[in-house]
């Protein structure tokens, strides 16, 4: 299956496959994790680490946070956010829907959009589909999402409705917006809406297939990783890939673990993105191919192995165990930045291996043989 923008190169006997994703900045290889930039920057992680060591394809950056630094005066003197942090490669930029419903308490929503007060300095501010639409246009990202709300875990079954429902009518006027108003740098972007509903089946279905018939380049499915159990967001995820487009790339937002990711990769899932492996990374835990470290441990005092034995990227022989803890127990920033290349050149470099199996044809017995190792606590 081809287009412009999106061909799938191989397919399993299950719904996972590898595919390419083409931009005016690149070309993206699928399945793919994509690095969270929140702010223009990956945290403690140089953007020629991120091209060249970690092999990033895409990374993330945020509505929400742009817009309030360094602002949009600041974006569009520099170009956007590729010619602002020195990133010639493709970007996807979140609407701020998750930020908002992160800030519950300080926020009020209602039909026009929502009114909410900044983490920064208290300041009130308002955003709008419309308004996310035209800050997404100024940061320039070669994806960007459509406005939605992001419902918590656990909701009750009418209020998840509700908000789905607004979803829906809030992605018309994303509609209705970018169809109005052209690219600001001379590139084509992409939007991409969002599936909304909670964990009931009868609103996913009904989200999912309300967002196929817009017709866009790609899909999302949001709402998820928020707290509800693995087997919960396997569920969803395995029934909305069923009712969205084939023929088009799916963006599961927020997720998650290295065997979240596989996991989602075999329901159909093309793109992936989470804080995780940064974050984790700046509080000692490393994943690798044989596990879960905890690099404050004092196994490791003498452990002069290499951090990952089987990964590929250039800090697995550069540093060892025993120095990479020493770092942490110092309180050491090296720490912290070795730990973040580290993890995000794992997760790049198993969506990769992911992506050879699907090529070979044996996807499914590798993932069920690699997820119970990449689990266990070393």
């Amino acid at each position: 299956m081809k287009s412009n923008f999106f061909e799938i190169n191989q397919t399993t006997t299950g719904k996972a496959r590898a595919g390419t994703i083409t931009t005016d900045h690149g070309t993206i290889q699928t399945p793919i994790f994509m690095p969270v930039g929140t702010v223009a920057s990956v945290k403690t992680v140089h953007q020629r680490e991120l091209k060249d060591d970690i092999k990033a394809q895409i990374i993330l950056g945020n509505t929400y946070h742009l817009n309030l630094r360094p602002k949009m005066e600041i974006m569009q003197a520099a170009g956007g956010l590729h010619k602002f942090m020195n990133w010639d490669l493709p970007i996807l930029t979140d609407s701020g829907g998750y930020q908002v419903f992160s800030l519950s308490k300080s926020r009020k929503l209602n039909e026009a959009g929502v009114k909410f007060k900044s983490h920064i300095d208290g300041s009130t501010h308002f955003i709008s589909p419309e308004i996310s639409m035209e800050i997404q246009r100024q940061i320039g990202a070669d994806i960007f999402m459509a406005f939605d709300e992001c419902t918590p875990y656990p909701c009750e079954y009418n209020l998840a409705k509700k908000s789905m429902e607004m979803t829906h009518r809030w992605l018309k006027r994303c509609i209705k917006w970018t169809e109005e108003n052209p690219e600001m740098y001379g590139y084509q972007q992409k939007l991409f809406p969002i599936v909304q509903g909670s964990t009931y089946s009868d609103l996913r279905k009904k989200s999912a297939e309300f967002i196929s018939e817009q017709n866009a380049a790609g899909n999302a499915i949001g709402g998820l990783s928020v707290g509800e159990p693995e087997d919960e967001m396997y569920r969803i995820t395995d029934e909305v890939t069923d009712i969205l487009p084939k023929d088009k790339p799916r963006y599961l937002m927020g997720v998650g673990t290295p065997w979240n990711i596989l996991e989602t990769i075999g329901l159909g899932i093309d793109m992936m993105d989470c804080v995780m492996p940064t974050r984790n990374a700046r509080n000692a835990m490393l994943f690798t191919w044989q596990g879960v470290m905890n690099m404050k441990n004092k196994k490791w005092e003498s452990d002069f192995s290499p951090l990952d034995e089987f990964g590929t990227s250039y800090v697995d022989s550069d540093y060892s165990k025993a120095y990479v803890r020493h770092l942490f127990v110092a309180k050491e920033y090296l720490g912290k930045q070795i730990a973040s290349v580290h993890n995000l050149a794992f997760y790049l470099d198993l969506v990769r291996v992911a992506r050879q199996h699907i090529l070979a044809g044996d996807f499914y017995e590798w993932k069920e043989s690699i997820v119970p190792t990449l689990k266990q606590r070393l």
